[in-house]
């Protein structure tokens, strides 16, 4: 059963028209004409409880206006939204207690108190078993290394050591949901790790359900199994991360380094991406021969000095998903033919 349901979701705005000049501030009294504007259109999903999903989508895409619906913060245009089989917004108070929520932009922290007493604050408000909360309180401190910090102030804290607390409070609660944004921005490699292994864990353990927003592209492929993008707020891929990158990661980069200029090379299969003179950076594609006879090819014809090649990450393809939806670029569209009808047929499920 879903633990999370949205079906044909609209959520519009009303943008009220300004008029400059005198008389446009007089007809700004006594009009009120306004257009429009759909931040979500026609959305359909559904969660399992114990998923891990990403949710993908560049700024003013809709993934804000979706993860306040979910929170009850938002009331949908039209569609049904609903969270553990309730109403997020009718049923506010109690969807809050069995969710949890970090956001870049708010904390639950309090800022002159110890971490060790904003959690025991949250205790109370939540109205935690004694029993419970010990357990989780020592497991997540253990978990995220903040032996060296749950007594000092929150003011005193690092980013990185503010982040984990913020996380380990939003689950004292023990929540069935965890809403989660921008959980590593600005955080260094050790830290960035840390809260990575930590959400797999609760995940994995505790069957915590995870909704992701992020731009760093790691913390999908190592937390996420399954990704959702929105665009313009369309729903325009709904599935596996391992799907998507077999349909437009395949391919490696490879970097060669010549012992002359060269000419423009036309091999197929092969594309150049960026020229830095006797340095070139091209994409191979796998559907023609393999990666080891293509550079054959070229070293063949022109003296190569070194080669170095990686495959696709998760940030390739998300990227020329994107270049796809924008329209952008020739040669990238050409790499991608067939991507629209493979999206809908991923969203439809089929």
């Amino acid at each position: 059963m879903a633990i999370i349901s949205l079906h044909d979701v609209v959520k519009e705005y009303k943008q009220y028209k300004r008029y400059k000049g005198f008389w446009g501030s007089f007809r700004n009294l006594v009009t009120q004409e306004y257009s429009i504007n759909r931040a979500v259109e026609e959305i359909s999903f559904s969660i399992a409880k114990g998923e891990a999903v990403g949710l993908l989508g560049q700024n003013g895409a809709g993934k804000s206006t979706i993860i306040k619906m979910l929170t009850g913060i938002l009331v949908p245009t039209s569609g049904h939204v609903l969270v553990r089989g309730n109403n997020p917004h009718k049923k506010r108070r109690e969807n809050n207690r069995h969710i949890g929520v970090v956001f870049g932009q708010r904390s639950q922290l309090w800022w002159d108190l110890p971490v060790a007493d904003s959690f025991d604050l949250h205790r109370h408000i939540y109205k935690i078993p004694l029993k419970s909360y010990k357990e989780n309180y020592n497991k997540y401190i253990e978990l995220l290394g903040m032996h060296s910090f749950i007594t000092q102030p929150v003011r005193q804290l690092s980013l990185g050591q503010r982040m984990r607390a913020e996380i380990a409070i939003s689950l004292l609660h023990e929540p069935d949901i965890l809403f989660l944004d921008e959980p590593t921005i600005g955080l260094d490699i050790m830290a960035k790790d840390r809260i990575r292994e930590f959400l797999r864990t609760v995940n994995q353990e505790k069957k915590v359900t995870i909704i992701l927003t992020t731009h760093d592209m790691k913390d999908i492929d190592e937390i996420c199994p399954r990704l959702l993008v929105v665009n313009k707020g369309k729903l325009v891929y709904d599935g596996e991360v391992k799907q998507l990158k077999e349909q437009l990661g395949g391919g490696q980069k490879v970097t060669i380094e010549f012992a002359d200029p060269i000419h423009p090379i036309s091999i197929p299969g092969v594309q150049l991406i960026q020229d830095e003179g006797k340095r070139k950076h091209y994409q191979f594609s796998r559907n023609n021969a393999s990666v080891f006879e293509q550079i054959s090819k070229i070293a063949a014809q022109h003296p190569v000095i070194d080669v170095t090649m990686r495959e696709n990450d998760i940030e390739d393809v998300i990227r020329s998903l994107y270049q796809h939806l924008e329209g952008e670029g020739s040669e990238s569209d050409k790499s991608m033919q067939g991507l629209s009808n493979f999206v809908e047929k991923k969203v439809a499920g089929t």
